[in-house]
Parts: C-alpha cells; structure tokens; sequence
C-alpha cells in the first residue's frame, strides 16, 4: 500500500525493481498511466535499483492476457 493507492505487483532481482499494473478490459497503457499518477516507483526511488514500469492488460471476451508494455 501507498499513501495514494495499492500496487498490484513488485518484483525485485538483484540488479532490478519491476512495478506491475493489472487492468482488465483496460489499455496497458491505462496501467502505466496509474503508476505515473499515483507514483508508486516514488518508495524505491532511493533503492538502487534499475526501476521499471509494467502495464498489463487481461481481456474478459478473449479469457487471456491481450497487451502489455515494459518502460
């Protein structure tokens, strides 16, 4: 949890920090945009870590995982 909402997902490696948003029926895009928004990379700005972005979207008509983006 955040001061500004939930992050669905966070996986860390050693070297990297990938910060996950879910949307159903929703642009990966719409995910990104929710992290930018509620700056959910801000808590592991100072970590070290190589921070990344992940938008993914799962469709309902299609009963599979449709899009996703990695920034």
């Amino acid at each position: 949890r955040t001061a500004k909402g939930r992050i669905d997902m966070v996986l860390q490696t050693a070297t990297d920090l990938y910060v996950m948003e879910l949307k159903i029926d929703q642009s990966a895009r719409a995910a990104l945009e929710q992290i930018d928004t509620k700056d959910y990379l801000l808590p592991y700005a100072q970590s070290g870590l190589r921070l990344h972005k992940v938008g993914i979207s799962f469709s309902t008509k299609e009963r599979t995982l449709s899009e996703w983006e990695i920034v």
